[in-house]
Parts: structure tokens; C-alpha cells; sequence
């Protein structure tokens, strides 16, 4: 990636039914004003901009020196992963009874049982996936499905004990709780079924054939990711019981290890005022805060490991059969990319076959990438296309909102055919069936990555039951 600083305009890679709003590409120019880009900012589809985040969806800004936490949400990795099921299509008792026992695995509210202790976050921080299949009995193989194999290496940034020695010890303790939880809001856990394969050596070598069931799931990174996002700036998202925590834990943090006077005051200017300035990359506090990143990282992919563990005995004990991943990818992140920084705030990286792991079934058919649309839609499986580098190797991680747009614009309708979706929540109430929309919002999402080569479509599946 070239490193010329640069200043200009966003690519935008929107079409005629979903063109980018102009008022959110000032604010992503606002954002970015000034910074040291290393690229032009890429904009996605389904671009729109949620109030609690700094930064709208949908986009990757990759600067040259500095590590900008805004560009990014303030709790990194959150993800989504596809499972493929080796079980036949269920009835509605047995559908009722998976989700049943879903909602007492991980209930909502989640309450105060602690999934793990202080010592097992540690492992999870600095071990990341690993921990975790060793944990719930994971095979370690599993693990190539998930992006960076689940763990970033803190050798390169300070170490583990350095880690484990400078992070309040609160946060250790309250990361102990919800480990493993899905939750409602866009958070889903969705059974599918293949409808349609487009490339069946990539289905093939990624372990999915048409008729199959499929589950796939968006949940967050964890406490603790919230946590480290909070420790290094002050965000637009700060509710109460984060704004309690970090008035013990960030005095601790930053201001008790400070070892000059010079040193306190840079922490001061940069934690402690408003807002969440940028951090030199290769300065002493750019090392702290990538450590701290990789460190919410980890624990964001053991956390989605635990969930799989969990959903996979669920399928097993309900449905009989296997469930094996697919892929685990996350879509809010910060990574060191080509010599860059490479911020991705609700965009998952679409890395093709020449830059996966060697061996690895990505390294044939690239990186896997999930489109959902929502659970009255088709979802898409997809690999990373042949011009991917021109989105800094980025596709937009869902077309939630544009589904919802074309519906209220009439653009969509109802499908012809008739198909509906199980809808639980987190209460026992009775599951609704709600009508499925046509595939025109979704599809319009696909289409812009497509033609623009950013990623090449593998399989369509239709929801069949969600819990959200």
C-alpha cells in the first residue's frame, strides 16, 4: 500500500438505487480532515450513520502514522460467523425447542453469573481463540476459518506480562461476565438454508452445497472490548455503568503507571480531555494502545469461539448431526495492514487467496465474507473478489439498512413467494411468523460489489426461524 499522505474525496462505491447521502459523506470528510491518509477513505454500501457512533457504517480509512480509536467502534470485533449443519431441515417443535435452549444458555437480560475467571480472561486477551477451543473443546483446526486464526501476537507490542501488569485488575474481573452472549438489537442468531450455489468449487472447498442448513450469528467482542475502547478516549457511546468503571480503571491505567511528569501530562491531553484524539503508531503510547487493541481483539475472538462452541452442541443435542464453521469474521477493527493503519468501522476485511494464511482453504478460494441482508431476506456467502485492494481489501458487513430503505421507499415488496421467518425473542412469549421481503435491497448491496470486483458471490440461504 503506498504511504503517500494524501487529502481529497472518499470512493464511494454506491449505484443508482442506494447512492451514498451526500450529508454522511461530510461528516466521514469531517472526520477524516487533516488525518494522514494513506489511501482515499472507502465508502460502502448500505453507508448510513448511527448516533452513537462517532464514525458512519460502512467504512475503512487505512492513515499512514497514526492509530485514530473514532475511525473504528469503541468495542472492536464484533462479528459474524456461518456455521454449515449436517442435519435435516427440523419441524417447528424442533425449531422451538433449539431456540429454547438457546435463550437459557445465554439468557437476556444476561444477569451476573460469571462465565469465566479473572486468570481464564487473561487467556482469553492474550490467547484469544485458542483459549477458548481449548476451553469448550474446539478443534484447532476450526480455527484457519477464523480471521487471524483468532489471536494477534502482543510480542510486537510489549507482551503479555506487560499486559496483564498495567491493566486495572477490574477489568479483568468485570470481563468475567456475558462472556459468550448474543443478545437482541442487529444481534441475530439465524437458521438458514442453502437456496443457491454460484461457485461450487468454493462452496465445495468452503464445506457448503445447496439444500443445506446453515446458521449464522452476529454477536459483539465482549465486556472487555468495551472496556479497552473507553480506557483511550472519551466516546459518544458512554453509558452509566461504563462512565462508573472508568472512573476508577483509567486513573489506574494511565495515570498511576506514568513514569515522568512529561509522561503524565501526554496522558492527561490525551485520555483524559474531550473527545478521543489520534495516537503517534510509533510512539510509546501508539505501542500501548496496539497492544491494548490486539488484547480486545482476543477476547472478542475467544468470545465468538465460546459462542460457537455452545451453538454447535445445541445443533448436536436438538438436531443430530455436526455443525461445522464456515467462517468467523469481524467488522469492527483496527489492524496494521501493508504498512498502514487500517480502521474498518462496520466493513469486514476481504482478504483474497494470495495474502490468506498458506494451507489454509482461504488460501484457495480467499477470504470468506458474510452479506446478510435481514431475517425477511436472503443472506449471502461470498469470497473476496479479484480488485478487492481497491476498498483497502473491505466489504460492507450487512444490507440491513437498505433492505429497510427499499421496503419504505416501494422499491421491494413482498415476496411471491410467500415465504415467512420464525421470529423468537428473548421471552417466552410465542415466535412470530413474519412475511419475507423480495431480495432487491440485498441484491443491490451484492451488485455493487460485484461489479466492482471487491467480492464474488458463493451461496444465497433464506432464513427459516431468527432469534433477535
Amino acid at each position: 500500500m503506498e504511504l503517500t499522505v494524501l487529502r481529497g474525496n472518499a470512493r464511494v462505491f454506491d449505484g443508482p438505487d442506494l447512492p451514498a447521502d451526500p450529508g454522511v459523506l461530510a461528516e466521514v470528510d469531517a472526520q477524516v480532515a487533516g488525518a494522514d491518509l494513506a489511501a482515499p477513505p472507502v465508502v460502502l454500501p448500505d453507508f448510513h450513520h448511527k448516533s452513537t457512533m462517532e464514525l458512519p457504517s460502512s467504512v475503512a480509512v487505512a492513515t499512514a502514522g497514526t492509530i485514530r480509536p473514532t475511525l473504528t467502534s469503541a468495542s472492536v470485533n464484533c462479528g459474524m460467523a456461518l456455521l454449515a449443519l449436517d442435519s435435516d431441515r427440523p419441524g417447528e417443535r424442533g425449531i422451538v425447542e433449539f431456540y429454547r435452549r438457546i435463550r437459557e444458555r445465554y439468557p437476556y437480560p444476561a444477569g451476573t453469573r460469571r462465565e469465566l475467571s479473572a486468570a481464564d480472561v487473561r487467556r482469553a486477551a492474550v490467547d484469544g481463540s485458542r483459549f477458548a477451543a481449548q476451553r469448550y473443546g474446539v478443534d484447532g483446526d476450526e480455527l484457519d476459518r477464523v480471521e487471524e486464526s483468532g489471536r494477534i501476537d502482543l510480542a510486537r507490542y510489549g507482551g503479555a506480562e506487560r499486559l496483564c501488569r498495567e491493566l486495572p485488575r477490574l477489568a479483568f474481573q468485570l470481563a468475567r461476565l456475558r462472556f459468550g452472549t448474543v443478545g437482541p438489537s442487529n444481534h441475530f442468531v439465524e437458521l438458514q438454508q442453502v437456496e443457491e450455489v454460484f461457485d461450487p468449487a468454493a462452496a465445495a472447498a468452503l464445506g457448503v452445497r445447496e439444500g443445506q442448513l446453515t446458521l449464522q450469528y452476529h454477536a459483539g467482542g465482549g465486556v472487555l472490548t468495551g472496556e479497552i475502547g473507553a480506557l483511550f478516549g472519551r466516546r459518544r457511546h458512554y453509558p452509566r455503568q461504563l462512565r462508573m468503571a472508568m472512573a476508577v480503571q483509567k486513573p489506574l491505567f494511565h495515570l498511576a503507571t506514568a513514569r515522568s511528569y512529561r509522561e503524565l501530562r501526554q496522558r492527561l491531553a490525551l485520555y483524559f480531555s474531550a473527545g478521543c484524539p489520534p495516537v503517534d503508531r510509533d510512539s510509546a503510547e501508539g505501542r500501548r494502545l496496539l497492544l491494548a487493541n490486539a488484547a480486545a481483539m482476543n477476547y472478542g475472538f475467544a468470545f465468538r469461539t465460546a459462542t460457537y462452541a455452545a451453538l454447535r452442541s445445541i445443533v448436536r443435542e436438538v438436531f443430530g448431526g455436526a455443525a461445522r464453521l464456515v467462517v468467523d469474521s469481524p467488522h469492527n477493527s483496527i489492524y496494521e495492514e501493508g504498512g498502514a493503519v487500517v480502521h474498518r468501522h462496520n466493513a469486514c476485511r476481504a482478504f483474497p487467496a494470495a495474502l490468506a494464511p498458506a494451507g489454509t482453504v482461504f488460501a484457495q478460494t480467499g477470504q470468506a465474507v458474510l452479506l446478510p441482508g435481514t431475517h425477511r431476506t436472503s443472506s449471502y456467502l461470498a469470497v473476496a473478489g479479484p480488485r478487492a485492494q481497491d476498498s483497502l481489501y473491505s466489504a460492507c458487513h450487512g444490507a440491513g439498512t437498505l433492505v429497510a430503505d427499499f421496503a419504505d421507499r416501494g422499491l421491494s415488496r413482498n415476496h411471491p413467494g410467500g415465504h415467512e421467518t420464525l421470529r423468537f425473542r428473548y421471552s417466552d412469549a410465542a415466535p412470530a411468523r413474519v412475511t419475507h421481503l423480495d431480495d432487491k435491497g440485498v441484491n443491490a448491496a451484492l451488485r455493487v460489489l460485484v461489479d466492482n470486483g471487491i467480492v464474488a458471490p458463493v451461496a444465497r440461504m433464506r432464513p427459516l426461524a431468527v432469534l433477535n
